[in-house]
């Protein structure tokens, strides 16, 4: 069946971003607060704001002379949906989200920072896509630049599964109007705490799952603003920071490694490249 329909976008100017091909590069991070993508762009060489519409506000720059791109999704899985979707019409194919999230276990400290390796899908808005069985996992490559980049940058940073979520308050188990409660709230943290979870968020899965399904790369870093087991609370301003140069190395990294592969050949990264072996 052909499923081919006329665009949306007539000249190419996305309905919601309201950038166009051209205006980014392939890679892309993806804060969900607008204030932050100028923040981001304080640890490139270069800066220069694109578009500004809603919650998606757009900038591109260099470092080092790779072209690099911050736009802001807003909070959840559908705004995130449009941004991811829009910004590969646009041309980008490599999406790191930078963001901010609860912890799940206790020696995950806020300030310290929090690498996602794949997410639970507690949300709903990929479930339009694919069955819920699809699994939401990190691109291989995208997980190997941000650990790399945490590493040379000395950062404090912790690697595993995030849980995505829909609800910041019944979905994170926040205080709720009225004392409003449900019995399965009951177990929540410490279910997720036993079984590893490292992180609560919003955003992850819905980018994990469209970047497999599209054949694009993703990944998750963020800043820890509170544990919430041990419940410790912290600014998360400085972290956030920290948080930004972290993916701005890996893109560095990761158009060293994406220029390798083109050298030799190859359709993936692994470290035998370096080496040459």
């Amino acid at each position: 069946m052909n499923h081919q329909h006329t665009p949306i976008h007539p000249g190419g100017v996305q309905m919601h971003l309201k950038t166009k091909p051209g205006d980014v590069p392939r890679y892309v991070l993806t804060p969900g607060d607008p204030g932050r993508v100028p923040v981001i762009g304080e640890a490139w060489d270069s800066y220069e704001e694109v578009a500004h519409f809603r919650e998606y506000r757009t900038a591109r720059g260099t470092i080092d002379g790779v072209d690099i791109a911050a736009c802001s999704h807003g909070v959840g899985g559908p705004s995130t949906d449009i941004a991811i979707v829009e910004l590969s019409n646009c041309g980008a194919d490599t999406f790191i989200r930078v963001g901010s999230c609860a912890a799940l276990q206790p020696e995950i400290a806020p300030g310290d920072l929090v690498i996602a390796t794949g997410a639970l899908r507690l949300t709903g808005t990929v479930d339009a896509y694919v069955d819920k069985s699809y699994p939401a996992v990190a691109d291989h490559e995208v997980l190997m630049a941000l650990i790399q980049a945490a590493e040379e940058l000395g950062e404090t940073y912790h690697v595993g599964l995030a849980a995505s979520v829909d609800s910041f308050y019944a979905g994170e188990v926040n205080p709720m109007p009225k004392g409003f409660w449900q019995s399965r709230m009951d177990n929540t943290i410490e279910d997720l705490t036993r079984a590893k979870v490292a992180n609560f968020e919003m955003e992850a899965a819905t980018i994990f799952t469209l970047c497999q399904l599209f054949g694009f790369r993703g990944g998750m870093i963020c800043s820890v603003g509170a544990n919430r087991v041990t419940r410790q609370r912290a600014d998360s301003a400085d972290s956030i920071k920290r948080c930004a140069r972290v993916a701005t190395r890996a893109v560095r990294i990761l158009a060293g490694w994406d220029a390798l592969k083109a050298e030799k050949g190859k359709a993936h990264f692994y470290p035998g490249l370096v080496s040459g072996s």
